[in-house]
């Protein structure tokens, strides 16, 4: 099979199409014929190797996508060649096709696209866990969110607005803040602006209630911008690596700082079953719209690693074998 690989750490150059071994599968897993994969910062950290990265040369990024099964292990029982699955969490997804383990298998209801599928489960079940787990999310509250434009902002913003939320959006153009506002964001801020100050003047000196911090290096600005008493919810570092605290900021102003990550939410199939049928329903509601994303062939795979880093994607990035 075909599978896009790196032999070395570095920038997207290194990636190049090869043929390798189609993996073998157990009795409890399943081979999936893969149709959609979707592209992640998480797959640039782990080219870089500063982000923990399954196996040994020659690599295979990718954790995420959607296919069709091809064949199954003898203790598969309820899912069956030619049915169609997603998943979020299985390595070495950049590949014609994948092992997927049973438990980490998502079936994709009808009028799930593969490519929705490999657009959303990642980002939405991130978003889902942001807004119902690391915080809660209240009618009222004044929530901020960063990378508004991006895929998890952008599914941020609907959630929170589905929730009864206010929402101000951070961009870092005024093309993306269009894509913020069309999400559904009230308020939209750009970074080369004193943001903060902005967020305080909309908020009447108030502050956010939460903040959603996904690129690290600005994290003391969110803490500026959050109310006292309000919550900062680190979850990405796609800016940089963020300061240390010092907790007595926190004792001072009675704000928290939380983290948040799926794979702690996503600790048994029946969690991930139901998490994605609930966003998939939100879907087939049209109550969460996805954007179309951007679609290379996987042998295109650095063009689409260049794109991702360039910040010119609004979007999900997707790979097709």
């Amino acid at each position: 099979m075909k599978a896009l690989v790196f032999e070395s750490f570095g920038g997207p150059e290194v990636l190049k199409v090869k043929e390798v071994e189609t993996p073998s599968f157990g009795r409890d897993e399943i081979l999936v014929n893969m149709k959609a994969i979707g592209l992640n910062f998480a797959d640039v950290y782990r080219r870089k190797g500063n982000y923990h990265l399954a196996g040994e040369p020659p690599y295979i990024l990718g954790y995420e996508g959607a296919g069709i099964v091809e064949q199954v292990g003898s203790n598969v029982t309820d899912i069956k060649p030619g049915d169609r699955i997603g998943f979020a969490d299985v390595p070495y997804a950049n590949a014609e096709f994948v092992t997927v383990p049973l438990d980490k298998a998502v079936p994709l209801p009808e009028g799930i696209s593969f490519e929705t599928a490999a657009s959303v489960l990642l980002q939405g079940l991130t978003a889902h866990y942001l807004t119902k787990d690391s915080y809660t999310i209240k009618a009222g509250d004044t929530v901020l969110i960063h990378a508004a434009a991006g895929g998890v902002g952008g599914l941020l913003i609907q959630m929170a607005k589905l929730m009864g939320a206010r929402v101000i959006g951070l961009t870092s153009s005024e093309a993306k803040m269009e894509t913020a506002k069309e999400a559904g964001a009230d308020q939209v801020f750009l970074y080369n602006q004193p943001w903060p100050e902005q967020v305080l003047n909309w908020t009447n000196g108030r502050g956010a209630d939460v903040v959603y911090e996904s690129v690290g290096s600005t994290l003391m600005d969110s803490f500026k911008a959050v109310r006292t008493g309000g919550t900062v919810v680190f979850y990405g570092m796609a800016g940089g690596d963020p300061v240390s605290v010092d907790p007595r900021m926190l004792m001072d102003t009675s704000k928290t700082l939380t983290g948040g990550d799926l794979w702690n939410v996503l600790t048994s199939r029946s969690e991930r079953l139901s998490r994605s049928n609930e966003l998939f329903q939100r879907i087939l509601d049209n109550k969460v719209k996805i954007a179309e994303p951007a679609i290379y062939p996987l042998e295109d795979g650095t063009l689409a690693h260049q794109f991702l880093e360039s910040r010119k994607s609004t979007g999900k990035i997707l790979l097709i074998p």
